[in-house]
């Protein structure tokens, strides 16, 4: 017998956690509602970590997704520093880090996942940073106040945002990375050229097609960053930013099925093998109509739309999971890109709207035909048409002209 019983309990304290918590709620949804999560602060956006937050401009609070009493307002129990430690999926049942039991009509699994750590020697030196969550934003903020070198191993969204804001606080960065170019391996060469452009006018030096060998340090702080091919890179601070892996521990011992890419695996309607229990965020794996296949994708705003889903299936609705995964991203205030897609399978041709040269365009990235990712900077407006595009499969092979002439009517297409 449980200690007690919810209608909805989710688990995570992320954002896909608290936007099905809303949903429901806005719906009229009456029954209660349990959220757990393990940090200590209540669901907040993960931006800001490595842009306004890890710049001290902004607050703490100002991240969190509802002021304080939002949760207490709309009758959502909200535990933090809390875990799901079992989930028995037969009983719908759960054991908290607490010892309280606790049983569920519904539950939602949004476990998120954990940053990749790099197995390298040195690694376990003071100053080395993973970023992910907002005290990891103050660790660095602390470390890097009296340092002059900072290298960021890995030319993604992490390195490239967190080298921006950095450099803007008068610290002098160097970006290390596998590939040639940034952001190149989910935008292409094009896109990659121009970013490293803009970040390199500001300051920022990159190392491409390098891979970190070891870190060194003559005390217990590291103090240099030692690649492959033995260029050695002073380093008063690293941040490491090499991707992150699904947190399914909770789901695996729950006997989840889990894909190919290591998520739990889930139908259209973000349902597990589990009757009951759906999946959402960073490590929901599930059956896409865009891509044709199942997927997982992290982003904040996936996740934001995963909640959704879930909150108007526990509600009956039947619906799939239809909305285009929207990206973006702020590189100090020199410049925001935005993107749908993305091309999870690659692409084979690439059409520019506009400008590149003027930091004004569109990159349309093409796979057979078929739109499969777009990027824009300065061209927001675009994007509304990839997003047609991508929903209904549009063949665009003989359109790119179109696709490419910035004062072309692209409802035409």
């Amino acid at each position: 017998m449980a200690d007690r019983h919810v209608d909805v309990l989710l688990v995570g304290g992320g954002v896909a956690s608290a936007s099905c918590a809303k949903a429901l709620r806005d719906r009229g949804f009456p029954g209660s509602i349990l959220l757990v999560g393990r940090e200590p602060d209540p669901p907040y956006e993960r931006p800001p970590a490595s842009k306004e937050y890890l710049a001290g401009k902004s607050a703490k609070e100002d991240a969190f997704l509802h002021p304080e009493g939002w949760y207490a307002e709309h009758d959502i129990e909200l535990l933090t520093r809390t875990s799901v430690m079992k989930l028995d999926t037969e009983a719908k049942e759960a054991t908290l880090s607490t010892k309280q039991t606790v049983s569920f009509e519904h539950a939602l699994i949004a476990s998120g996942a954990n940053v990749r750590r790099l197995p390298v020697d040195g690694s376990d030196l003071e100053g080395i940073h993973y970023l992910r969550a907002l005290r990891n934003s103050d660790a660095i903020r602390d470390d890097v106040d009296e340092a002059a070198n900072v290298v960021l191993v890995g030319g993604s969204y992490i390195g490239c945002e967190v080298a921006a804001t950095l450099t803007s606080l008068g610290k002098q960065c160097t970006v290390v990375m596998q590939e040639d170019l940034p952001l190149s391996r989910g935008f292409g060469d094009t896109a990659g050229r121009f970013f490293q452009g803009l970040l390199e006018s500001k300051g920022i030096r990159f190392v491409g097609g390098a891979e970190v060998d070891r870190f060194e340090g003559e005390g217990q702080s590291v103090d240099r960053v030692v690649l492959k091919d033995g260029t050695t890179l002073e380093a008063d601070a690293v941040v490491l930013g090499v991707g992150a892996v699904p947190d399914v521990m909770l789901a695996r011992s729950a006997k989840l099925e889990l894909g190919p890419g290591g998520g739990v695996l889930c139908d259209d309607r973000l349902r597990t093998s589990a009757p009951g229990i759906y999946a959402a965020g960073d490590m929901c794996e599930y059956e896409s109509a865009i891509h044709g296949r199942h997927v997982r994708i992290e982003h904040f705003e996936v996740a934001v739309a995963h909640g959704k889903t879930a909150a108007a299936n526990i509600l009956g609705d039947d619906v799939a999971h239809t909305e285009v995964p929207y990206f973006w991203s702020d590189l100090a205030d020199w410049a925001t890109l935005e993107s749908v897609g993305p091309a999870l399978d690659g692409f084979d041709d690439e059409v520019v709207r506009g400008s590149v040269e003027d930091g004004e365009f569109t990159l349309w990235l093409l796979k057979e035909g078929r739109l499969a990712a777009a990027l824009t900077v300065g061209r927001g407006g675009d994007l509304e048409h990839a997003r047609r595009f991508l929903t209904a499969h549009t063949p665009l092979g003989e359109h790119t002209a179109t696709l490419a002439d910035p004062a072309s009517d692209l409802s035409s297409i």
